[in-house]
């Protein structure tokens, strides 16, 4: 079966962008120990405040952390269906990432994206660069994850190069 990729659920192109406007993403999502365990090993990032609950009742937080990296990676991803899907030539980099407040094994995290500004590009005339900051909240409404990024998007109407 031959796919028709225009058919399909997309992102927005630079036209559809308008800088100021929020998008609440649906996708929510609960934060398991499996989550947070497999993302460690994966990584190699092996911390004890990830994996080991005797290690962490002696932190400051009493508890494990959840691997600070799954949570930018989460808010990040999942964006992408309603923001980027099929809409995006690039990903131009990551900037001012901050972890304002702990993640733990249990919270529910919601996701918004806001669009900070755009230009077309200089180099293509098929494409405008779009600066996006997606943030990441807990069940209490807490920060716990922001992240400010830049997407080369295409531009609905531009002629093919």
């Amino acid at each position: 079966m031959s796919v028709k990729y225009e058919e399909l659920a997309r992102g927005k192109y630079y036209e559809e962008l308008e800088p100021g406007t929020v998008y609440r993403h649906a996708i929510t999502r609960t934060v398991t120990e499996t989550d947070n365990l497999l993302f460690s090993a994966l990584t190699y990032n092996m911390a004890w405040l990830h994996v080991d609950d005797e290690y962490c009742k002696q932190s400051m937080w009493g508890k494990r952390l959840v691997n600070s990296n799954f949570t930018l990676s989460l808010v990040t991803g999942v964006q992408v269906h309603d923001m980027t899907l099929g809409t995006t030539l690039a990903n131009l980099g990551y900037s001012e990432v901050r972890f304002p407040a702990p993640v733990f094994i249990g919270d529910t995290i919601y996701t918004e994206t806001e669009v900070l500004g755009k230009r077309v590009s200089k180099s293509r005339s098929d494409a405008g660069i779009v600066e996006f900051e997606t943030r990441g909240r807990n069940q209490r409404g807490e920060l716990v994850v922001s992240v400010r990024r830049a997407g080369l998007m295409i531009m609905k109407n531009a002629k093919k190069e």
